[in-house]
């Protein structure tokens, strides 16, 4: 909005956007993934867990962190950052949680500490979604019955004992089941070799720790996709080699922002860090 350059919209508005500009039965709902088989010249059968098979020269893995799509590339897997996101989320905020809902203000907030962090932000109607991050060992969070809301969000403000109760209403007090996402993210300089008819593109491709960028280049990744094979009329592979020869080094520089990001966010100089970091952005 306005002259920003770092325009923001609700991803289910976006998405909801998206769908609608789409013939209804361009996207097909409840077709689980469950196997791919390499056929001749860049063909592959892809079967899913209703039993159904589709034959296609073109497969582009947009399945997420842990695509199916990408073991046909590569063998890497994602790795966990040692962080551990809780996501929580209050309504009526302004009328309920005054203090939380001033806190937080029109926009974001960032409060952190070394090694840990709540980060919340304001959405329409009163809504406040929050994420309470820990530096905890992976799997941490099996150990947390998350069924039981109050028990589980009890144990996660735990770890924020003596912080300022507008900041742990953020966690007490969601009205939705809380729910832990282990970061996980890889190699920032991962590549594949390029293999027939097969590409990726998002999370598949290039799954880094937050910072903001993972849903943007989601969708540039798709929009240059697209450009590559329009560019490149019934030659797929050069579309396809042409298309990866600028994802690689974009995953890398975002990649490397987004770790150096991360770091200012939970580095031994935190908050501080993070104030530098907004002092030179508008120096």
């Amino acid at each position: 909005m306005g002259g920003g350059g770092r325009p923001e919209v609700l991803r289910g508005e976006l998405r909801r956007i998206l769908l609608e500009s789409l013939p209804a039965a361009a996207v097909q709902w409840g077709r689980r993934l469950t196997g791919i088989a390499a056929l001749a010249d860049g063909e592959h059968l892809v079967t899913f867990a209703d039993g159904t098979q589709v034959t296609t020269r073109v497969l582009v893995g947009a399945d997420g962190a842990w695509s199916k799509v990408r073991q046909l590339l590569t063998d890497v897997k994602p790795v966990y950052s040692g962080k551990t996101f809780v996501e929580t989320f209050l309504f009526d905020s302004d009328t309920r949680y005054p203090e939380s809902a001033q806190a937080v203000g029109g926009g974001s907030l960032f409060a952190m500490g070394e090694g840990q962090a709540i980060f919340a932000h304001r959405e329409p109607n009163g809504v406040l979604h929050a994420y309470a991050a820990v530096n905890k060992p992976h799997g941490w969070a099996a150990g947390i019955d998350f069924s039981d809301r109050d028990r589980a969000l009890a144990c996660v403000a735990a770890e924020f004992d003596g912080w300022a109760p507008a900041l742990t209403t953020l966690i007490t007090a969601s009205a939705t089941d809380p729910v832990a996402r282990e970061v996980m993210f890889m190699p920032g300089e991962h590549t594949w070799t390029r293999t027939p008819g097969v590409t990726l593109v998002g999370d598949a491709a290039h799954l880094m720790v937050p910072s903001g960028e993972g849903a943007n280049l989601a969708m540039f990744d798709g929009a240059e996709l697209a450009r590559a094979i329009v560019a490149h009329p019934g030659d797929i592979e050069a579309a396809l080699a042409a298309y990866e020869k600028e994802l690689f080094p974009r995953s890398a520089v975002a990649a490397a922002e987004a770790v150096a990001g991360f770091d200012v966010c939970f580095g031994p100089d935190a908050p501080q860090s993070m104030v530098d970091a907004f002092a030179g952005a508008t120096a």
